[in-house]
C-alpha cells in the first residue's frame, strides 16, 4: 500500500481505485506493473475487466523489466500545470514485453533535442503524494524497431462491415435549414442566446416555424463542459418551449456531427419529421471569465491516464501522431503550413471569419511554438458562436421554401481503438475507419467530390482526413499539399472554403457542415466553388469521428 508522506507537487494526480492502484503505486518498490491476461499472456492498458484480444477473464498483474521504447513524443511549450512548468516532454513508450501497450509519460533526464524515436528508455518513479508517477529516461543501447499499427493505414477497407440492407436511411432525409449566430472572440453574451439565434435563423431558412420542429439533437449535450456547450436539449427546450417527439444529446457519438447523423436515423425511422440540431461554443468568453475569477474550474483527482503527465490537450496526442507521420513519410512543418495558409486565404473572403489577415509561410513558421511540431497557426481559433442545421423527412422538401441538400452516405464505423494514446500511430484516431466505411455506402468516389470541408481542430486533423478519404494515398500528403494548389478553391479538391476552424473559428465541425450546405446551394458568395454538386464533411477531433457525403438537389 502506498505511503502518503511525500508532499504532492500540485499537478493533477490520478484517482485511485481497486482497478488501477497497482499501477499508480508500483513505484513503492521500484517495479513497473501492468495488467495481463493469463489466458493469452497479453498485456492490457488501461486495465480492463476482460481481455480485448481473447475475451478471457483470467486476469492478473505482471511485473515488468521497466525497459521500453520511445515511440512518440512532443515538447510542450504552451500549456502549464501546477508542479509541471513548460517546456516539458509528453511521450508515449511501449514496454519491451508487449509493444501493443502504450504508456503516456514524461521523458526526464534528457534534453529534448537529444530524443529520437526508437530510443531505449527505462522507468524511473517520481513520488507525488500517495502515488508514484512512472516517468522514463533514456538509456544506452541501439535504437529499437518501432511498433506498427495492428491494422495498416491502407488496409481499413477490409475491416468494414457490409451494409445491413440495400435501402439506405440516408435516402429518406434532407438538410433543409442552416443558421449561424455571430462568431467572434469574447462576445461576452450568454451561450444560450447564441444557440437561440442560430436556431431561429435555421428555422426561418427552412421556411418552417418552431411549431413544426418535433425533434432536437445536441452535441455534446448537457452538463458542465467548460465553454463547450449551452446546456443541451434541456436548456433549449426550456428557452423555446418546444415539445419534441424525439430528442438526443451526448458526447459519445460520431464527432460533433454525430447529432446530425442521429437526427437522420430518427427521421428515417419516422420518430420525427423536422429535427433541429445545434452546437454552441463560448470558449473565448469562458476563458475571459476564468481570468477574471468569475468561473472556477473544478479540482480534485483525475480519472485520466494522460493528465497526470501534463497531456491536457488534444494537441499533445495529435502532435505525437504528426511526429510519427513525419518520421514514416517525410512530412514536414511546411506540409502542415500549406493547410494553414489555404484556410487563411479562404477566410479572407468570409466576413464572418475571426482571422482574415493575409498569412505567409514565413509567418506560419515563425509563430510561437505550442507543442512540437505544432505552432500557433496549427491550432484552431477559440471563439464564441453557435450553428444549427435542420434534418427533415425527404417527403417534406417539396413544401419547403429552402433549397434542400441530400445525404448520399455516412461513415461511422469504429475500426481503430478509440482511446487517444492506444490508437493509430500515424493518423488521427477515428478517421481511417469512418472514411473507409463511407465509401462502402455509395457508388461515388473521391474524384466525384467537388468540395471537402474537413475537420481542422489542428492542421494534422485535416491532413489525416485528406489521406483517409483518398484524395491522395496514405503517406503522400507531403507531395499532394506542396504549394497548396491542390486544395485551393480552384484546385483539385477545394478544402475548407470558409477558412475552417483554423481561421474562421472553432465551431467544432458544425461550421464545416454549414459551409458545405451553402456551397451545394450555390450560396457561398465570393468563395463559391463553381458547379459544386458533391461535398464531403468530416467531424471529430480525437473523439469518435464521423463523415458525411452530401449532394445538391437535381
Amino acid at each position: 500500500m502506498a505511503a502518503d508522506s511525500t508532499p504532492a507537487s500540485g499537478r493533477p494526480l490520478p484517482q485511485l481505485g481497486p482497478d488501477n492502484e497497482f499501477f499508480w503505486t508500483a513505484g513503492a518498490d521500484g517495479v513497473l506493473r501492468i495488467q495481463e491476461c493469463r489466458s493469452c499472456a497479453a498485456l492490457l492498458h488501461p486495465p480492463q475487466p476482460v481481455c480485448r484480444y481473447c475475451r478471457g477473464h483470467e486476469l492478473g498483474v505482471r511485473e515488468l523489466s521497466g525497459r521500453a521504447t520511445l515511440i512518440a513524443f512532443t515538447v510542450n511549450h504552451r500549456f502549464a500545470l501546477p508542479g509541471l512548468d513548460p517546456p516539458y516532454v509528453v511521450a508515449t513508450v511501449a514496454p519491451v514485453e508487449d509493444t501493443r501497450v502504450r504508456l503516456t509519460t514524461n521523458i526526464v533526464a534528457a534534453e529534448p533535442d537529444s530524443l529520437e524515436l526508437g530510443m531505449p528508455v527505462e522507468v524511473t518513479f517520481q513520488p507525488d503524494g500517495d502515488v508514484w508517477l512512472p516517468l522514463f529516461r533514456p538509456v544506452a543501447g541501439e535504437p529499437i524497431a518501432l511498433p506498427v499499427d495492428e491494422i495498416a493505414p491502407d488496409a481499413y477497407a477490409a475491416r468494414i462491415r457490409p451494409m445491413v440492407r440495400s435501402d439506405k436511411f440516408e435516402d429518406r432525409v434532407a438538410l433543409t435549414g442552416i443558421g449561424m449566430s455571430r462568431i467572434g472572440r469574447r462576445l461576452m453574451v450568454p451561450a444560450l442566446s447564441l444557440t437561440v439565434a442560430a436556431c431561429e435563423r435555421a428555422v426561418a431558412d427552412a421556411g418552417l416555424t418552431f411549431d413544426d420542429i418535433d425533434g432536437l439533437s445536441s452535441y455534446p449535450g448537457g452538463g458542465n463542459l467548460g465553454g463547450f456547450g449551452e446546456g443541451g436539449v434541456t436548456a433549449l427546450e426550456a428557452a423555446l418551449g418546444i415539445r419534441p417527439t424525439w430528442h438526443n444529446g451526448g458526447i459519445e457519438t460520431f464527432g460533433p456531427g454525430g447529432s446530425v447523423i442521429a437526427a437522420m436515423t430518427a427521421v428515417a425511422a419516422g420518430l420525427a419529421r423536422h429535427v433541429l440540431c445545434f452546437r454552441t461554443v463560448w470558449e473565448s468568453t469562458f476563458a475571459e471569465q476564468m481570468k477574471a475569477g468569475r468561473i472556477t474550474p473544478g479540482g480534485g483527482r483525475t480519472a485520466s491516464w494522460l493528465t497526470p503527465f501534463g497531456a491536457t490537450s488534444a494537441a499533445h496526442t495529435l502532435a505525437q501522431k504528426a511526429q510519427r507521420h513525419f518520421h514514416d513519410y517525410g512530412t514536414t512543418r511546411e506540409t502542415l503550413g500549406w493547410i494553414a495558409l489555404n484556410q487563411r486565404a479562404n477566410a479572407e473572403l468570409d466576413p464572418t471569419a475571426v482571422y482574415r489577415d493575409p498569412m505567409t509561410m514565413d509567418d506560419y513558421l515563425a509563430a510561437r511554438p505550442v507543442t512540437s511540431p505544432f505552432g500557433l497557426y496549427d491550432c484552431d481559433v477559440p471563439c464564441d458562436g453557435a450553428v444549427a442545421v435542420i434534418v427533415s423527412a425527404v417527403d417534406t422538401v417539396a413544401d419547403l421554401a429552402s433549397t434542400p441538400v441530400f445525404v448520399e452516405a455516412v461513415g461511422t464505423q469504429i475500426v481503430e481503438r478509440i482511446e487517444w494514446d492506444q490508437s493509430t500511430l500515424t493518423h488521427e484516431p477515428q478517421v481511417l475507419g469512418p472514411a473507409a466505411h463511407l465509401w462502402t455506402r455509395t457508388d461515388l468516389r473521391p474524384r466525384d467530390v467537388d468540395v471537402a470541408e474537413l475537420y481542422d481542430g489542428f492542421t494534422f486533423n485535416c491532413l489525416s482526413w485528406i489521406e483517409a478519404l483518398g484524395f491522395c494515398g496514405i503517406g503522400e500528403a507531403a507531395d499532394f499539399l506542396d504549394g497548396g494548389k491542390n486544395i485551393a478553391r480552384d484546385g483539385l479538391i477545394p478544402v475548407n472554403t470558409h477558412g475552417g476552424q483554423l481561421s474562421h473559428g472553432r465551431t467544432h465541425g458544425m461550421g464545416l457542415l454549414h459551409e458545405a450546405i451553402a456551397q451545394l446551394r450555390g450560396d457561398a458568395g465570393p468563395r463559391q466553388v463553381p458547379g459544386a454538386r458533391v461535398a464531403v464533411v468530416s467531424s471529430g477531433g480525437l473523439t469518435p469521428g464521423g463523415v458525411m457525403l452530401l449532394r445538391a438537389g437535381s
